[in-house]
């Protein structure tokens, strides 16, 4: 997955202002206790971060973005 692809999913998941305090704001164990942000910045695959964000907001992510 692009890195584009990935954040335009996060978008549509949590609304674009919201989708970036997700991605600063929130550690995910999934990541290693980790944010979005940092796991990106040190190079985890964005394949993994959605998998992670998924996992951590089944309720958020309606399953045509899964």
């Amino acid at each position: 997955m692009r890195l584009t692809d990935f954040w335009a999913r996060l978008e549509q998941a949590f609304g674009p202002t919201y989708a970036r305090s997700v991605a600063t704001d929130q550690v995910l164990p999934q990541l290693g206790g980790r944010t979005i942000n940092q796991a990106l910045e040190q190079g985890e695959d964005a394949n993994n971060v959605w998998r992670a964000v998924v996992a951590a907001y089944p309720d958020r992510v309606p399953p045509r973005l899964r």
